[in-house]
């Protein structure tokens, strides 16, 4: 065997001892990060690395509405995955509304979203956050007033669009005489869309107002309006909950009337699948909540504005009919459609 040179043999103990003060090093550090934890997941819905960010969601949905579960449902499961603290508050009185705001603002909140569906109740509202450089973006209603209104972005449905939509379809139906029922004055989105309908739409349309809060006051009101004009052959709501209360008014009524609705729910997938509504629009509330949270999200850890902070982000709207309700139902039954 071939004896080692002497320099190498007291060379070995240098190698042995640096190698030992690397590996100290690295154990130290695996510590430091809480066990080998990659720093970037601790941050998760963290701005800067800071505390974890708080993000309010204020709507002008009313109590014990489903529409506004969806939404309510998309922004949890949004919140769950960015590590994001989130509070919901509604109020469909445009005043309420607009202080549920202020009180977000006094938290000292990281980012709001919010409804815009009497836009002028929301200005004062909206120059506060922009004070405490706070960001808001903008869901469901108000497409026309995001921008005007120094909002960030904007998820949800063109209304204008939508009700166009509708009004081909109608008129691709056959339908000669349709009523557009809004449940709730003032609302720009409710408006937007029956004026939409009313433009492509090549038969009679008139727009009947009701008590949205009311069931049996807006049953009441669809019945005795189809009874007074037995030429209606066509009833178009804003929502699923209306659709269905409209149903049995065509049938109180002995009406020849048809049902359509903007909006759906498990019960109207149900209506659909039976034939006692003709389709749906859904504009995908789950998908506004959830885009409205992750928007914020990205906004606070990373600078993102979808967008552009130019366009909206269009959630629909999407028809569903009896030809395709069964790929979606799934989803409804599950409370995200």
């Amino acid at each position: 065997m071939k004896t080692p040179h002497p320099s190498a043999v007291s060379r070995r103990p240098v190698r042995l001892a640096a190698a030992a003060v690397v590996a100290g090093l690295l154990m130290t550090a695996c510590s430091a990060s809480g066990g080998g934890t990659d720093t970037t997941t601790d941050n998760i819905g963290k701005a800067g690395g800071g505390a974890r960010i708080k993000v309010a969601l204020v709507t002008h949905g009313a109590k014990g509405d489903a529409f506004w579960d969806r939404v309510k449902k998309g922004a949890e499961d949004a919140a769950a995955k960015d590590g994001v603290d989130l509070t919901y508050a509604s109020d469909p009185d445009a005043a309420g509304q607009a202080e549920l705001v202020r009180d977000a603002i006094r938290e000292k909140v990281d980012g709001i979203a919010v409804t815009l569906a009497k836009p002028q109740a929301m200005a004062g509202p909206m120059a506060q956050a922009r004070a405490a450089d706070i960001p808001v973006v903008g869901i469901n209603s108000g497409i026309d007033s995001w921008k005007p209104l120094g909002l960030l972005e904007y998820f949800g449905q063109d209304e204008s669009v939508a009700g166009q939509a509708v009004g081909t379809k109608l008129a691709g139906l056959g339908a000669e005489h349709a009523v557009c029922v809004i449940h709730e004055r003032g609302n720009v989105a409710l408006e937007a869309r029956c004026a939409g309908v009313k433009r492509t739409f090549d038969g009679r349309l008139e727009n009947l107002y009701v008590e949205g809060t009311d069931a049996d006051a807006t049953t009441a009101a669809i019945t005795a309006r189809l009874r007074q004009d037995p030429t209606i052959d066509e009833v178009v709501t804003n929502g699923a909950q209306f659709a269905l209360l409209a149903v049995k008014s065509v049938k109180a009524s002995g009406s020849r009337a048809k049902v359509a609705t903007f909006d759906l729910n498990s019960d109207l997938v149900k209506a659909m699948q039976s034939g006692s509504v003709q389709f749906a629009v859904d504009q995908q509330p789950y998908l506004q909540g959830y885009l409205a949270v992750d928007g914020l999200w990205l906004y606070k850890t990373n600078g993102n504005i979808s967008g552009g902070g130019v366009s909206p982000v269009l959630t629909g709207p999407a028809f569903v009919t009896r030809t395709n309700v069964a790929a979606v139902a799934r989803f409804a039954q599950s409370g995200t459609r």
